[in-house]
């Protein structure tokens, strides 16, 4: 190693080729498409994905990986920032009118598991500019993000990721394929933003409506969502008030929002 993975930031750093290959696969990007890499590390992802898109910028918080890559890889396109704080508009291209245009950037990432969340939330706000991320997050938490409505794993997550992509649990990687290995396992998932207009819902509304109800989970709706109903000065529908949040799908979720908020569509 050129230098030693720092706890501090989560750095655990791909050895595994056969793995390496899988995910840099994953991304099915066409070769000139705009590629943005979350914190690359050391590159073990950099040098396939660079040899195959061109048009690659990679985005590092850390000042000693950006050393590294920048002699490792001369000619790279290297961000030295926060990914929490990038503009993803800027490497989008969209064409006005075509916010799900082909023109959208492809990401792909071994994301740091104690930043997984906000980095997923970035990218779901950011959805207008993105085609498709790749991501590695701890398995525990990819199967929350994929969860049926019903299972044990299903939560906030599970509703807000899919009612704002279209998730898929690609494969499972052991933890022996790290150095340092984690203390978990984990897994790589696939979002897709593909869809064809806006969505039918206010994103903030559902997800103070998704939260609330997670918030008490074992309650029933009538319950955990009694203080925002009075704070609305409604009701909620009969059809969800004896109903527990991991009950409801997602779009039921949106169906109740939008009367909760008393959204005529």
């Amino acid at each position: 190693m050129s230098f030693r993975p720092k706890k501090r930031l989560g750095q655990h750093f791909l050895i595994d080729q056969n793995v390496i290959r899988k995910i840099v696969d994953a991304v099915a990007a066409p070769p000139q498409a705009r590629v943005v890499e979350i914190g690359p590390g050391m590159g073990a992802l950099t040098g396939l994905l660079l040899e195959r898109h061109p048009n690659l910028t990679v985005v590092e918080v850390d000042e000693e990986a950006v050393a590294h890559l920048r002699e490792q890889f001369p000619d790279l396109d290297i961000r030295h920032e926060d990914v929490l704080g990038v503009d993803w508009s800027a490497f989008s291209g969209d064409h006005k009118g075509h916010p799900y245009g082909d023109s959208g950037a492809y990401v792909v990432g071994n994301l740091p598991y104690y930043i997984t969340s906000p980095i997923l939330f970035g990218l779901l706000d950011a959805r207008r500019h993105i085609r498709r991320a790749v991501l590695m997050t701890q398995k525990e938490v990819a199967q929350r993000i994929v969860a049926e409505p019903g299972s044990k794993a299903y939560g906030i997550l599970s509703v807000q990721t899919q009612l704002l992509a279209r998730p898929r649990m690609l494969f499972s990687v052991s933890r022996h394929v790290f150095r340092p290995k984690p203390d978990v396992e984990s897994a790589v998932i696939s979002l897709d933003f593909d869809m064809t207009g806006e969505v039918s819902f206010d994103v903030t509304q559902m997800r103070r409506v998704v939260r609330t109800a997670f918030g008490q989970r074992r309650k029933m709706l009538r319950k955990s969502l009694s203080g925002l109903c009075a704070e609305l000065h409604t009701s909620i529908p009969d059809e969800f008030a004896t109903r527990r949040p991991e009950a409801l799908s997602p779009e039921e979720f949106v169906k109740l929002t939008n009367t909760l908020f008393k959204v005529d569509l």
